[in-house]
């Protein structure tokens, strides 16, 4: 088996640890600095190759420890963006692979200096945007002979809006509040640029609903830097239901609360609820020469909640666990091998989605699974029967 050291039990790191320790071919070690919570997953799924252990990865004393007593193969981290450095710097230490969630621009930054010369592979950015959607946008450029113009659009949205925001809290409110306040990347004319995030707006409509997308920050990825002037524009934009940006350039600008961001984070977690209601849009459009013809191909797909291991899982879980796991599962099993610093575009589309994991991007979900299981009254309390199983 192959030996991983997953940090951070939280909504991601749940799924990714059942995920890789079901499939039978890994040996799993699931670490949270709350020791119940880690305990809880373990239990739930009661697999001899999946253990649990209370961890505070951000004491790189701590870590170092563990790592000596535990050894593995590679280390996934699912914690906030800025724990990622110790941990990426204790990986190289000890010859591991690293991958971790991040959609920090320094971080990645930080990852691709520490992984210079590494024997092991060293993938950061591996969730839904980066990730996922850097991966599918540079599968439809390879099929260009010259390259115009790259858009890449993600929304994680709920699938019943009904306040002022029409949004729900799907993932970090950290990672949310980040790409908001934090500067963009974007190639404009052949050059890099760097632009304002929630500006940029634009309409997008899919299957005749009407959603706005705007600038965000970190979803391009290393898309960016890969191709370069050899692309004359390339944007990443986040998706959302009409009204949300204007409602957040009114908290983060005009009430400058992206200079307090530990009172926007309170606010937005008191006042917003979290669903496991949601759906998540990837949409990747690029345009340019084929045999000397202006053409434009898109990559469009909704996913939505899924049932695995008798638990309901929202689609930003499904998708950003799936999405790595594919990824961890083709870097662990490559004859050739990886090494040093691999960007997400790196990695085939067609391979992702043939990947065991990778198949939860499968096309033609709808939201029958999570209204059913909602209805039935099986997902309310279920984070507490899953905690108390096994």
């Amino acid at each position: 088996m192959h030996r991983v050291l997953i940090l951070g039990a939280g909504k991601i790191g749940a799924l990714i640890s059942g995920l890789l320790a079901e499939s039978g071919d890994y040996h799993v070690q699931l670490a949270d600095v709350n020791d119940k919570a880690a305990e809880a997953v373990v239990r739930a799924h009661g697999l001899k190759n999946l253990e649990g252990f209370a961890l505070d990865a951000t004491d790189a004393a701590t870590l170092e420890a563990h790592l000596k007593s535990h050894p593995a193969d590679a280390v996934i981290s699912s914690l906030p963006y800025y724990c990622n450095r110790n941990v990426a710097e204790a990986a190289r230490r000890h010859d591991m692979h690293y991958f971790d969630l991040t959609e920090d621009v320094e971080v990645t930054r930080a990852v691709r200096a520490i992984a210079q010369g590494a024997a092991s592979a060293f993938v950061p950015q591996c969730g839904l945007a980066p990730g996922f959607i850097s991966i599918a946008a540079n599968e439809l450029i390879t099929h260009f002979d010259t390259v115009r113009s790259v858009k890449l659009r993600v929304g994680a949205l709920p699938q019943h809006p009904n306040n002022v925001l029409k949004y729900s809290l799907t993932w970090s409110t950290e990672g949310l509040i980040n790409e908001y306040g934090n500067p963009c990347q974007a190639i404009v004319d052949g050059r890099m640029a760097e632009v304002m995030p929630l500006e940029g707006m634009e309409e997008i409509e899919i299957d005749g609903t009407l959603y706005e997308a705007f600038n965000t920050s970190g979803g391009l990825g290393s898309l960016a830097e890969t191709y370069g002037p050899a692309v004359e524009q390339m944007t990443y934009k986040t998706m959302r239901y009409p009204g949300h940006c204007e409602q957040m350039r009114l908290l983060m600008n005009d009430l400058k609360l992206n200079q307090d961001r530990s009172t926007l984070k309170r606010i937005l977690e008191k006042a917003v609820p979290q669903t496991l209601q949601d759906v998540v849009i990837v949409y990747a459009a690029v345009s340019g020469l084929q045999d000397g013809e202006l053409r434009e191909e898109n990559y469009v797909n909704k996913i939505y909640p899924q049932l695995i291991a008798g638990r309901l899982w929202s689609a930003i879980q499904v998708s950003t666990a799936s999405g790595i796991t594919a990824v961890v599962d083709l870097v662990m099993s490559s004859k050739s091998g990886y090494s040093g610093f691999i960007a997400q575009e790196g990695f085939r589309l067609t391979d992702i989605l043939a990947n065991r994991f990778g198949k939860y991007y499968a096309l033609g979900g709808t939201k029958d699974v999570s209204s059913a299981t909602v209805v039935s009254g099986q997902a309310g309390h279920q984070r507490r029967v899953w905690a108390a199983a096994g």
